[in-house]
């Protein structure tokens, strides 16, 4: 529908989807004072629950998903309030800015300036500062693993309790991992659509999006460096029985590779951080679904922050499909494996 609307001439495929997945507007919550505020001119909303526990709450910064193109602080507000209930923590929803209007590295500066001044101001929301997570579901996990890289060596601020990477996207440099072969057509995000969305917000278009795929976008020796991070080899072998087709290696194209060069940066692609920052990162959460491109992104990282010490808690939803988290009670439906999701959030918010 949105091809046919743009080929018309009425809108484009973006607008379009971005006016069927805003969410709509909730009325007012018993349990919850929520707020609409801007935190270094980046808006956001305040989810804080209004029963007192006794002393200062956790606190959540949550970054939506939507492929860095998609989403709304409306879109995730059920998800927002359900946490907030659930795990008695103060929610801060972030509105980052979107692509392709705003390209990288705008979403990812939104959601660092917001979380510096909430850090800084956690006394005024009665906020425990030796408790507070970031969190994000798929382009939203990826802000969450970026931010918190940058604040893992501050002296300055708080430090971070924990960080939890919901089926995140953390690399652009292979899209021909297993789970990328065996979940090309599932719902809700193809193979294609990755690629799309990366390009999207890296560079307002999708050019190249053919080479990007086929792997001609990065050069030999640097495919090799990060070959020891990005990896089949680097992937459980129960993950691989679905069936996994090798694939040689392709021509390396410089031109393409001079457009995206930016994907190797961990502030677009967190998997390729360096060592010496992964093992400052906190106690982390990651949750992966079987039917999703984004699964071996999450099992990559997982490895990687083990290797470096981190201790990992691992939810893997063996009936999930990417984005089941976002479609909670979403139009009065839910996936049973979705609030099972949801669920494994909570209890380690709550362990925290």
């Amino acid at each position: 529908q949105g091809r046919i609307l743009e080929k018309t001439g009425l809108c484009s495929q973006i607008t379009f989807g971005r006016y069927v997945r805003q969410g709509r507007k909730l009325g007012l919550d018993p349990k919850l004072f929520i707020q609409d505020l801007q935190f270094n001119k980046v808006p956001v909303r305040v989810y804080q629950p209004k029963a007192t526990s006794g002393g200062p709450k956790r606190g959540i910064l949550f970054f939506h998903g939507g492929g860095w193109v998609f989403g709304s602080l409306d879109t995730y507000e059920k998800v927002c309030r359900y946490l907030s209930k659930e795990s008695d923590s103060v929610v801060v929803s972030v509105q980052y800015r979107l692509a392709p209007e705003h390209k990288y590295p705008a979403a990812y500066e939104d959601c660092l300036s917001a979380t510096q001044h909430f850090l800084q101001h956690l006394q005024h929301y009665a906020v425990d500062p030796a408790r507070v997570t970031v969190c994000g579901d798929s382009a939203g996990g990826n802000l969450a693993a970026a931010v918190s890289q940058t604040l893992a060596g501050r002296s300055d601020l708080p430090r971070l309790r924990a960080q939890i990477l919901i089926y995140p996207g953390l690399q652009a440099l292979d899209f021909n991992l297993p789970s990328y072969q065996q979940n090309r057509g599932v719902p809700l995000l193809f193979r294609e659509r990755a690629a799309f969305f990366a390009l999207l917000y890296l560079n307002g278009d999708a050019l190249h999006m053919q080479e990007v795929l086929e792997g001609s976008h990065i050069p030999p020796d640097m495919r090799l460096k990060y070959r020891k991070w990005v990896s089949p080899d680097n992937i459980p072998e129960e993950f691989k029985v679905r069936g996994v087709k090798p694939l040689g290696p392709t021509d390396f194209i410089a031109e393409v590779y001079e457009t995206v060069k930016r994907f190797c940066e961990p502030t677009l692609c967190p998997l390729l951080a360096e060592d010496s920052v992964v093992h400052q990162l906190p106690e982390s959460f990651i949750l992966t679904c079987e039917y999703d491109v984004l699964r071996d992104d999450g099992l990559l990282y997982k490895k990687r922050l083990e290797d470096n010490g981190v201790p990992v808690t691992w939810y893997h939803l063996e009936d999930g499909f990417h984005g089941i988290i976002s479609l909670y009670d979403y139009c009065g439906v839910s996936f049973p494996s979705g609030k099972r999701g949801l669920d494994s959030v909570v209890n380690f918010l709550k362990s925290l």
